[in-house]
């Protein structure tokens, strides 16, 4: 089934409480508490909702922000909406497959190769070791 087409009685079967409330209701988990945030596991990190792949660990870097932080992508795997809540205007990212919630990118620098920080929620995330 296209992921885009499940019930959401369907995510809430599939995913944990906690997922659910990350992935598609635009949830965040608590800061320095995700399973991906201090982690340096070479690999491809995928979505949790539907396995797309989304970043590669060499794109990933410690901002001390409390979420797993990369400065890029792999191509056209994530879209951006535009979030206005809590009295911000932020950048949202979302998996290009499924739409589930990942976090947000916000163009601040940090020494970057790219000048972005995508601010990734671990529990939205699954990390696939590799050695290439």
């Amino acid at each position: 089934m296209e992921p885009r087409a499940k019930s959401d009685e369907q995510w809430r079967a599939e995913l944990t409480p906690q997922e659910y409330a990350v992935l598609r209701k635009a949830g965040t988990e608590p800061a320095f508490t995700g399973e991906y945030t201090d982690t340096e596991t070479v690999g491809v990190y995928s979505c949790k909702g539907c396995g797309s792949e989304l970043f590669r660990s060499d794109t990933k870097f410690h901002s001390g922000c409390g979420w797993p932080s990369f400065y890029q992508p792999l191509s056209d795997t994530v879209e951006y909406i535009e979030d206005t809540s809590h009295g911000m205007r932020r950048t949202e990212v979302r998996c290009a497959t499924c739409g589930s919630h990942l976090g947000h990118v916000f163009p601040d620098g940090y020494g970057t190769p790219t000048g972005d920080r995508y601010c990734i929620n671990s529990i939205a995330l699954t990390l696939e070791p590799r050695d290439d």
